[in-house]
């Protein structure tokens, strides 16, 4: 499948990665010269997308951002694929090794993440892009609309309606920027000196750069410290008011969708993601408090 790649011949070790969620099939590589690469291999149907990825990702590159650098783009396997060669990160998974650092620790690379995620969101949108308002009324609507088709229900769901019909206001008037797409714990590596990196861009897209933050569930769930160190390295320690309200949006809408989405995985992942649902009202007291009771404040 690879051999027709240009760089194939300096190749010396070749390893399939089996975690993440991507259809990517990816691989990590040794060359001749010692370099550590990672290789990612999609459909040829996805070749537009993936080209658009690898743009994205030599635009993001140059903000100096800690990442996978891009390296090489283009068809392999006779065409039948497409591969995009990047350099490969040292270290463990966030979700893995946070919980062995101290309190103190996981709060200010949580501040690291937050740095990183403003950098990233340097980046404008397209001046063609729709209006969010628009955009985003109406993914919520969709989202509604699977969820009460899918035939499995959250215990409290009607908090989160209550909740999504009186903060529609607050998606008007929203910036875009270019967005991360999956940007928690599970796509970034802290080395052995604890510096972050951020993998997995494959799910970029443009719009309202605090929608980014819709997933910090996950970072929440495995460290509280983390997820409060993250807000607050974003905002320079001065969160705006509606940011918590907005956020809060962007969690229900998430937490819907994520109870479809989990269908085609089996049971096991259904589970996972009603009991997320739960956590999601408890965390913001059946959604009678913006503010997450995870949220620590600002750690000195």
């Amino acid at each position: 499948m690879i051999s027709d790649i240009p760089q194939y011949n300096s190749f010396s070790k070749v390893i399939l990665v089996e975690k993440g969620w991507s259809e990517d099939k990816k691989y990590y590589i040794e060359t001749n010269d010692n370099r550590r690469l990672l290789l990612r291999l999609s459909d040829a149907l996805n070749y537009d997308r993936k080209k658009s990825e690898f743009k994205v990702l030599k635009t993001i590159s140059e903000t100096e951002i800690p990442m996978s650098q891009p390296i090489d783009f283009g068809y392999c396997n006779k065409g039948l694929n497409c591969y995009m060669l990047l350099t490969w990160i040292e270290g463990e998974d966030a979700e893995t090794i946070l919980h062995e650092l101290s309190s103190k620790e996981q709060y200010e690379i949580g501040v690291e993440a937050g740095k990183i995620l403003q950098r990233i969101h340097s980046i404008p949108a397209p001046a063609t892009q729709e209006n969010w308002e628009t955009r985003f009324n109406r993914k919520t609507d969709n989202k509604i609309k699977k969820y009460l088709e899918c035939g499995i229900k959250i215990d409290g769901d009607n908090y989160f309606f209550d909740y999504i019909e009186k903060n529609r206001h607050l998606l008007a008037n929203r910036p875009q920027s270019l967005n991360h797409g999956d940007y928690h714990v599970g796509n970034m590596i802290i080395s052995s000196d604890n510096n972050l990196s951020i993998i997995d861009f494959n799910r970029f897209d443009y719009g309202d750069p605090w929608e980014e933050f819709n997933r910090i569930v996950w970072c929440a769930h495995c460290s509280k410290y983390f997820a409060s160190g993250r807000i607050n390295g974003y905002f320079n320690n001065e969160v705006p008011e509606d940011f918590f309200k907005l956020l809060a949006f962007y969690i229900i809408s998430n937490t819907l969708s994520s109870v479809y989405w989990a269908i085609p995985f089996g049971r096991k992942e259904i589970e996972t993601m009603l009991n997320q649902s739960k956590e999601v009202l408890e965390f913001y007291d059946y959604m009678q408090n913006p503010i997450p009771k995870w949220y620590t404040g600002v750690i000195n």
